[in-house]
């Protein structure tokens, strides 16, 4: 039974209706969006993509801020910071990327 409810509910939200107080079902005027999962896994996979270059692009700048440190003990902190940070937001990035397609891939 309550599967039967969950489709039906599902299939009023995909498209875009919400069910009146009596029963009948109302257009909200909210527009309807025919994408599908592999529109969405591609969007998500361009957007960790970009995640995952911008992490990269931190670390080698970090990695010139270290090198023109010339020993500097708050800049070389700043920078090994920096490289700790964006390697931390990489691996996060990869991680939601293996979610994401993971949960795509069984629904």
């Amino acid at each position: 039974m309550n599967s039967l409810i969950y489709d039906k509910l599902l299939h009023l939200f995909a498209a875009g209706q919400a069910a009146c107080g009596n029963g009948n079902v109302c257009d909200p005027g909210l527009p309807v969006v025919d994408a599908g999962h592999d529109q969405l896994q591609q969007i998500l996979q361009i957007v960790f993509a970009i995640l995952a270059a911008l992490a990269v692009l931190m670390i080698v700048i970090a990695g010139f801020r270290f090198i023109t440190a010339q020993g500097n003990p708050g800049e070389t902190a700043k920078a090994r910071n920096t490289i700790v940070y964006a390697l931390v937001g990489l691996i996060v990035a990869l991680i939601a990327e293996a979610f994401v397609s993971f949960i795509l891939g069984h629904l």
